[in-house]
């Protein structure tokens, strides 16, 4: 029984990277208002000839394909008192590719979800509130030290690690776009992706620092003197 809880509670600590991350990315990709927020820091509306509105029209019918079951998107947008579809060809075989990427994502958080739910409820049934707290204190500090260290790293080089993560997510060439005839790249440039990795990277470490501190406080709740250890 002690190593099966044991397992279990090491399962829990490894898996609040992947919970706290994953939901982050989750929240990320479907704030319409992070996308306006880029789009007027970006000056999008002049790079694309696109009025406000129709930016805007652009940022819902994202988040609304990529929680869709649609294979493809689309998505016809006003420039100049003429509709137009938005993405050629090209890119909307990449969307198709992301989208696969955002439905991983949300296998991640729900997978780890559950299983959190459960841990922290049989520890809170079978009153052993101090494995649970540990859990929270060390799976934390692991959330927090990989954030630190992503965070480090895209500082350093952020182009590479833009770059080598492409490669590795994707099985074709097609995210290399032009910026100059491209809308999706026109939309979501690097910078954009620079602003939201750090914002995916912040929440993941708030939220990880609050359940840091609810396992510290439930620690010391329990025992005073006692410091957390991965028993």
């Amino acid at each position: 029984m002690k190593i099966i809880s044991t397992v279990a509670k090491w399962l829990f600590i490894f898996g609040m990277p992947i919970l706290l991350l994953s939901g982050s990315i989750a929240a990320a990709i479907n704030s319409a208002w992070w996308y306006r927020y880029e789009f007027e820091k970006n000056g999008i509306s002049q790079v694309t000839g696109l009025s406000p509105a129709e930016l805007d029209k652009a940022a819902t019918g994202l988040i609304s394909y990529f929680n869709s079951g649609e294979e493809y998107i689309s998505l016809t947008v006003t420039k100049d008192g003429q509709p137009f579809p938005l993405f050629n060809e090209r890119e909307i075989v990449h969307l198709k590719d992301v989208r696969t990427l955002f439905w991983l994502d949300y296998r991640l958080l729900a997978g780890t979800l559950a299983y959190a739910l459960i841990y922290a409820g049989f520890a809170l049934w079978r009153r052993n509130k101090r494995q649970l707290a540990s859990a929270l204190v060390w799976g934390s500090g692991l959330t927090l030290a990989l954030m630190l260290a992503l965070g480090v790293g895209a500082l350093f080089d952020f182009d590479q690690l833009f770059i080598q993560f492409h490669l590795l997510s994707f099985s074709n060439d097609f995210w290399q776009l032009d910026p100059a005839r491209d809308y999706l790249i026109m939309l979501v440039p690097q910078g954009f992706w620079y602003d939201t990795f750090f914002f995916i990277a912040a929440g993941t470490a708030a939220m990880a620092a609050a359940l840091g501190g609810v396992g510290w406080y439930l620690r010391q709740k329990r025992d005073p003197d006692a410091t957390a250890s991965p028993d």
